[in-house]
């Protein structure tokens, strides 16, 4: 069944330019956000060919804000752009995940030390509460996943570097893709728990070498879980 049309107007040619400028980039903005969706869920799978007539037809606009929509996913690394053939939802390779699991344990394992050395108490009671989210939901693999990522971005703000924050958010996206995600595999929703337990506790203890250490091992279990038969 074919998506809803995109209920947004173009800007007219006659109008103002300003005004005119400021709508056609909403407009790209919500058609990036459709894709994006569409991507992350896996309803254009990787390595598929974006069709731009036929999903510009789809959402009842033109070609020019689908383009500029593409460009934005291309920069976030969900789409690969190739010459003289168009966008295509970007494949994960082996050395991908390899690559994206070295840089979040770089980047996590840099934020724990700092959240364990410099976080309030009340924030360290916000990320108990987070953890908490995670025990209740190891049933419900949707859920797990959802609470995961959201632990995994308060840490991420709390250790105050919106550029480390930023690159985080991008390499989480790409591991969306992967279709071997390392929760997918038997029992590693169980130990990816386990491994968070001893996460907060580290965090708890103000133990900051361990936090380290620990978030480093985390990723470093999740890439064996991730790799590709």
């Amino acid at each position: 069944m074919s998506e809803p049309r995109l209920h947004v107007a173009e800007p007219a040619p006659s109008g103002p330019a300003r005004p005119g400028r400021m709508a056609d980039s909403a407009l790209y903005e919500r058609v990036a956000e459709r894709l994006r969706s569409a991507i992350l869920a896996h309803t254009l799978s990787p390595g598929s060919w974006i069709d731009e007539q036929a999903f510009a037809a789809q959402y009842g606009i033109s070609r020019t804000p689908l383009r500029e929509a593409l460009k934005v996913l291309a920069a976030e690394g969900l789409v690969t752009m190739k010459l003289r053939r168009g966008a295509y939802v970007t494949e994960v390779t082996e050395r991908d995940v390899a690559e994206v699991y070295h840089l979040l344990a770089l980047l996590e394992s840099d934020a724990a030390m700092a959240v364990a050395r410099n976080a309030t108490d009340a924030q360290i009671a916000e990320l108990q509460g987070m953890h908490e989210e995670l025990e209740r939901s190891l049933d419900d693999r949707d859920r797990f996943f959802a609470a995961n990522e959201r632990f995994h971005m308060l840490l991420l703000d709390m250790a105050d570097s919106r550029w480390r924050s930023q690159l985080v958010a991008d390499l989480r996206k790409l591991m969306k893709l992967n279709r071997h995600h390392s929760l997918f595999k038997q029992g590693r929703l169980e130990a990816s728990l386990h491994e968070h337990r001893a996460i907060m506790a580290a965090l708890t203890a103000r133990d900051a070498s361990a936090a380290q250490t620990l978030i480093q091992q985390h990723f470093a279990n999740g890439k064996v879980a991730a790799s590709i038969d």
